[in-house]
């Protein structure tokens, strides 16, 4: 028998029954309609999306939330996409089934309020605030209805463009710009995909008290429709909000430079969006610790083990102001006699201020000034980079200048303490990484000995910082001066 003419059985009571011919032609009405229903809906969407355009890009003397339409049109909008996918899903599912009627009535009864004003919105989905019928509160992500017919298009149009500007500016190369959108945009646009990196990362940095990744509903989730646990708390780089709160700022700038050094350096798997509005921090009032709340895990980066040992090596280069290494690496990861320049890109110090060591002194206003200006002088170059550097790194560049802004919001910039993290991190990294590659038991044995001298000369350090900088180490240093004074 023909896959569509499958009989359907609905159950009754304890058993099962055959629909007859005119009631399965009814009940198969009934889904085709629902199903029509849904896409008129979505018909509806194009108003909604011009509305939520007014939203995103409204200027302040015009709040679109003032018109009814606009919350009726974002609300159907939101009501159409989550009906739709969920009809989508019941496609598969036997009619009359236990499935297809649990699946059919989380359609009807899924949530007891839904907030239509969305706590944040982007090109791509936007979030809302919404309760299920069990009291859990949920933050429930929902793509824009054409963003996936539309992203291919958009590509083309880059692409085209791109090229106009090679043919204009022969100089300039950015057509890496499009071979990473058609690489990572189609990641982006599967929530499901969203849902397994953040639940990966949660099972990766576990041993990180202080970090908070929101629990994924699967079986309320769809590649358009993401429903996870709702998490509230103040920007990362809200320094106000952290003052007003008792938020250490100095503790959530170090536990932010040891997330990142860990995923980048220990595990290769990177977050790669840390903008402010998805790193939250929030102080939780049973225990008095500051927790960062890690949102948005659509956009990761994969690193090749090779190129996550070179990256260990040239960061350690830079920190010790080893100028050989740092020659050596940047040219194993593509930047060939563009190495000062690759250099300053990283670490977004100047040149000067590399070779001295850039955990030396802080940075200036006058060396700000200087970057930003040599920046347009050398666009050329930096684009020739950008174009011969591994894929890998483009995001990289981008997370390590996400990571600096908040840095700079925070007033912790280039800290010793973030550089004393890294080091750490590249340590057990490349320690780690021989490890696996000797076959002597010996040979394991130094190598975890090299290991733990290194680390332990690293706390002696940062503990010679911490007496430096506070007052039991100013007393010490008083003390030990008196005592030299006074036996000559």
């Amino acid at each position: 028998m023909p896959r569509g003419a499958e009989p359907y059985h609905v159950r009754s009571g304890g058993g099962s029954r055959r629909l007859g011919a005119r009631e399965l032609k009814c009940r198969r009405a009934g889904e085709a309609g629902s199903s029509v229903m849904a896409r008129r809906a979505l018909k509806l969407v194009s108003l909604a999306a011009a509305a939520s355009g007014i939203y995103l890009y409204g200027n302040k003397f015009l709040d679109p939330n003032d018109f009814g339409v606009v919350r009726v049109g974002r609300a159907i909008a939101t009501t159409a996409v989550i009906t739709y996918d969920y009809l989508t899903s019941l496609r598969s599912v036997p009619y009359g089934s236990e499935e297809y009627d649990f699946l059919k009535s989380q359609i009807k009864e899924l949530f007891v309020s839904f907030e239509d004003t969305p706590l944040g919105a982007a090109s791509l989905a936007q979030v809302h605030k919404a309760v299920l019928q069990d009291g859990r509160t949920v933050a429930v992500k929902i793509q824009h209805p054409k963003v996936q017919a539309q992203s291919s298009k958009d590509i083309l149009l880059m692409e085209v463009l791109l090229l106009v500007v090679k043919q204009i500016f022969p100089d300039f190369e950015f057509m890496w710009l499009v071979e990473e959108a058609k690489k990572n945009l189609p990641l982006e646009l599967d929530f499901l995909n969203e849902g397994r990196n953040a639940e990966k990362v949660a099972h990766m940095l576990r041993n990180f008290d202080f970090l908070k990744v929101p629990r994924i509903y699967w079986e309320l989730s769809t590649r358009r429709v993401l429903l996870m646990e709702f998490m509230e708390g103040g920007q990362v780089n809200d320094r106000a909000y952290m003052e007003r709160n008792g938020i250490n700022v100095n503790e959530i700038s170090r536990n932010l430079g040891k997330l990142y050094s860990e995923m980048i350096f220990v595990n290769g798997f990177v977050h790669c969006d840390p903008h402010p509005g998805n790193v939250l921090v929030k102080k939780c009032p049973a225990s008095g610790k500051a927790h960062i709340i890690l949102l948005d895990h659509g956009l990761y980066q994969v690193l090749s083990e090779s190129f996550r040992m070179d990256y260990c090596h040239l960061w350690q280069a830079l920190i010790k102001a080893d100028m050989k290494r740092v020659q050596k690496y940047s040219q194993r990861l593509g930047a060939g006699d563009l190495y000062p320049l690759f250099a300053c890109m990283l670490t977004a110090r100047s040149w000067e201020s590399v070779n001295r060591g850039i955990d030396r002194s802080p940075v200036s206003a006058s060396e700000d000034v200087e970057i930003r200006s040599n920046a347009a002088a050398y666009l050329p170059q930096i684009t020739q980079l950008l174009n011969n550097v591994p894929r890998q790194m483009l995001l990289l560049l981008k997370t390590n200048d996400l990571l600096r802004g908040i840095e700079s919001a925070l007033h912790t910039r280039a800290s010793a303490s973030s550089f004393l993290n890294m080091s750490r991190c590249c340590i057990r990294a490349v320690s780690t990484y021989q490890r696996s590659k000797s076959h002597s038991l010996y040979r394991r044995a130094q190598i975890s000995l090299a290991e733990a001298l290194s680390l332990w000369q690293i706390n002696l350090y940062e503990l010679f910082l911490w007496l430096k900088g506070s007052q039991l180490g100013n007393w010490v240093i008083a003390l030990l001066s008196r005592m030299h004074h006074s036996m000559y």
